[in-house]
């Protein structure tokens, strides 16, 4: 069953049951990841619903391990030190944690470099870990299954830039097609000669290579890697952008030729001082800089977005069934927040059941919104009430969520605002309203009040509390209670109903019925 009729029929999923309930899925709970890369070493734990994982630990250690690899052709002495070192506390971390084996795989400097074999023995002997190094095609497919497992209808061109090398991957109907690796790490770029002349020279010419190799690849162009997202940052700077999170973040090829501008006509330590970008990785923006201006030109997007996810998140993916994979991401990770955070869990989907007469001309991704709204609606409740609403709506514009434009993020965020507040406005959140359109900010408000009134009726995770019926040319909003709910309906319910009534401009009609 796809997604889209999971949402027409009611259904809470293709399986009928939570991803969680699935001893395949709690076998994926926790699983520790490490990726040896040019520029950084770095470990994820990932915990939490297996389709769509918290990161439950997460740490990096810039030690440019191919810093000079193209004039020694070995990796760089005092990376190695770091790099050793920081695998020795990976290691010790995960001991403590009593996590399974970590998985660790090794990219581009260790891979080309002739010391890099002597690198990982030295390693398995010293921490016990076995690094698997992979080769660029292989490091290009597991960089395009991350994006899957934030995008899993995703299609387009995924561009992963490291510190030594650059995988382009295109992905289509859920899977990853051709792939290509490529020597455009700004790692290596600095070690071009000729200066910044020679270095775009270099650069044109391995991209019209990797064009014919890639072929046509002008839909959505995904961009994953530090030096990526380092970029993306100084765009939102530049913009003023009121959203800090990358994931998802959205560009138009005309506002990165406007921000690579921007950096070339300011000072670096400027930018770092605005953005909080590291000295390390703004040292090498203006090479990345280079690479993407012509990536830009030779490929042509129709539109640009930023992925959190990589390497890392591909080799979690890598792990799961397909059954697994074909899940929600959000609506996955919002089930399982609901099941570990909830007062009373399940009834979400209740009050789904409940809210949803309200929207029954919406398209499913906007219902698919709904649905994340009613699980996530009770799972603050620990929080000061005075503080509530705005706790509802950071932690769903700012949460590791998959699958969620920006304006979904704020959407969602301000429906679980209004569960919690009739108005909206003196939120110290109101410059993120703009990423809504008028009639977003309504529809938000709608359901927020509808779960508001819902959380009233809310005594077990199931049974009858009701239904609403609206009709909308007639602005009439009907209540059917059972008789059993009526003691439910008290002054604050009533109080709460009318302010649904007063979002919709309805008249209200409520009918009691008798046992």
């Amino acid at each position: 069953m796809t997604l889209t009729a999971d949402l027409k029929t009611g259904e809470w999923g293709p399986f009928g049951r939570p991803l969680f309930d699935d001893p395949g899925a709690r076998a994926l709970s926790r699983v520790g990841v490490v990726d040896v890369g040019s520029n950084s070493v770095r470990m994820v734990i990932f915990d939490g619903a297996a389709r769509s994982p918290a990161y439950f630990y997460n740490e990096k250690i810039m030690c440019a391990l191919g810093a000079g690899l193209s004039e020694t052709g070995k990796l760089n002495p005092e990376g190695r030190v770091r790099a050793l070192s920081a695998l020795r506390r990976f290691q010790q971390i995960a001991k403590g944690m009593q996590m399974p084996p970590l998985s660790v795989v090794a990219t581009a400097a260790v891979r080309d470099a002739s010391d890099g074999a002597e690198f990982c023995e030295e390693v398995l002997r010293e921490t016990g870990l076995k690094i698997w190094v992979i080769n660029g095609e292989e490091e290009a497919r597991l960089s395009a299954q991350g994006v899957l497992l934030g995008w899993p209808g995703a299609y387009g061109l995924i561009c992963d830039i490291g510190g030594s090398s650059m995988e382009l991957a295109e992905i289509q109907d859920g899977t990853v097609g051709k792939r290509v690796t490529s020597s455009l790490g700004p790692l290596k770029l600095r070690d071009i000669p000729g200066g910044r002349r020679g270095r775009k020279a270099h650069i044109t010419e391995v991209m019209q290579t990797l064009r014919t190799q890639m072929g046509e690849q002008n839909d959505r162009l995904f961009l994953v890697g530090g030096s990526w997202r380092a970029i993306a940052r100084i765009d939102m700077a530049r913009q003023g952008y009121p959203l800090k999170v990358l994931h998802e973040y959205r560009m138009t090829a005309q506002s990165v030729r406007e921000t690579l501008r921007y950096i070339e006509q300011h000072d670096l330590e400027h930018l770092r001082a605005v953005t909080g970008i590291s000295i390390a990785r703004m040292s090498l923006v203006p090479y990345a800089v280079d690479v993407l201006s012509r990536l830009i030109k030779t490929f042509k997007p129709k539109d640009i977005a930023v992925s959190s996810y990589g390497i890392r998140e591909g080799l979690l993916y890598e792990q799961m069934p397909q059954r697994l994979r074909n899940r929600d991401p959000l609506i996955e990770a919002c089930r399982f927040a609901e099941m570990k955070d909830a007062r009373i869990p399940g009834f979400g989907r209740t009050l789904y059941d409940f809210v949803s007469p309200l929207f029954k001309s919406s398209p499913d991704t906007k219902m698919r919104l709904v649905k994340a709204a009613c699980l996530l609606h009770d799972v603050s409740w620990r929080a000061h009430p005075d503080y509530r609403a705005e706790v509802c709506f950071d932690n769903a514009t700012r949460a590791n969520l998959g699958g969620l434009k920006h304006s979904e993020r704020v959407f969602l965020g301000l429906a679980l605002l209004h569960r919690y507040r009739n108005k909206r406005l003196g939120s110290t959140f109101e410059p993120l309203y703009q990423l809504l359109n008028e009639r977003e900010e309504k529809e938000a408000e709608i359901l927020g009040k509808a779960m508001r009134f819902g959380a009233m009726l809310m005594v077990s995770k199931s049974g009858d509390i009701g239904r609403l019926k609206w009709q909308p040319r007639k602005k009439l909003l009907h209540l059917d209670l059972p008789n059993e709910a009526e003691p439910l309906f008290g002054e604050v319910a009533q109080s709460r109903l009318s302010s649904l009534a007063r979002s919709l401009e309805a008249e209200v009609r409520v009918k009691i019925r008798k046992a």
